[in-house]
């Protein structure tokens, strides 16, 4: 099997990358292809790169950023995608059961199961994790110069630093069905439940229904968006009188100002208007086998 490592080059786990090349041929990979990205925006003509080389199997280095560009790049093809969690909050890997730890997640890569799972398409940007517009991208910016220093408390801090942010007015169809119309703080759609340290906003997501978790965060002002934030903490956000949750394939928004966007932890421009549909089985997942799910390995 052809293996190609695209890594960002600044995310560092136990021994680094000298130790994922150790690893890898300790389990028979001697000379994989290798890409070394200083960004995650890189990431793409790598993957690209390893497609015409061949690559039968892409191992992705870094966080759910350089993850969701892996899952855009590899487009229609099939070639499975292996995770090294060496992110902030590997939300994505933390789901499937992937370790943060290096030999772990190789034994994941090259002999794990091969799992089918859904892709969100946002703007023509395909996201694995969650999309949002509004208060969340607005805290995942101002964490963004924090990370480094503070690991995922600087998504606290980003909060905290926003919660006087003013809200908008929404508009939101879901399968060509109006839902929602109303004030909101943010909007979210997502292909996964959880936020970093095991929160959930979606209880009842899974990655391969075929189907998105949509949820709109109706406060207006500081106090309200703590009820809300601790109603979510305590893993029961859908019992918030303001959060309001659905599912669907497809969901289109239009707000009455622009506001920030995000994928999968990635901060983007603003906008006033935007729909997201979901790819059923878009990418191939390498995760741990049931068996070593069942024993905890």
């Amino acid at each position: 099997m052809k293996v190609a490592v695209v890594a960002h080059a600044g995310k560092t786990l136990e021994g680094g990358l000298p130790q994922l090349r150790r690893a890898l041929k300790a389990a028979g990979v001697g000379d994989p292809l290798w890409f070394e990205v200083p960004k995650s925006k890189r990431a793409p003509q790598a993957v690209e790169r390893a497609i015409e080389e061949g690559a039968e199997l892409i191992v992705a280095w870094g966080g759910d950023g350089l993850v969701r560009r892996c899952v855009n790049a590899i487009g229609e093809s099939s070639i499975p995608l292996a995770i090294i969690p060496a992110g902030t909050a590997n939300l994505l890997a933390t789901h499937l059961g992937i370790e943060t730890e290096i030999e772990q997640a190789v034994a994941v890569a090259l002999h794990g199961e091969r799992r089918r799972l859904d892709a969100g398409r946002f703007a023509g940007e395909r996201f694995a994790v969650m999309a949002g517009a509004g208060l969340d991208a607005t805290m995942i910016k101002s964490a963004d110069d924090l990370k480094e220093r503070v690991g995922r408390a600087a998504y606290v801090l980003g909060g905290v630093s926003n919660l006087k942010t003013k809200s908008f007015t929404a508009k939101i169809d879901v399968d060509g069905t109006r839902w929602y119309k109303g004030p909101a703080a943010c909007v979210l759609v997502g292909n996964i439940g959880e936020l970093f340290g095991g929160i959930k906003v979606f209880p009842d997501a899974q990655p391969d229904d075929g189907r998105l978790d949509i949820g709109v965060l109706t406060s207006e002002g500081p106090v309200e968006l703590v009820r809300a934030a601790a109603r979510t903490a305590v893993g029961s956000s859908q019992k918030s009188p303001f959060v309001q949750i659905t599912q669907g394939r497809s969901v289109s928004v239009k707000l009455d100002r622009k506001v920030l966007y995000e994928l999968d932890g990635g901060d983007r421009k603003k906008v006033k208007a935007f729909k997201v549909d979901v790819e059923p089985g878009a990418i191939t997942v390498c995760v741990p086998s049931a068996a070593d799910r069942r024993s905890g390995v």
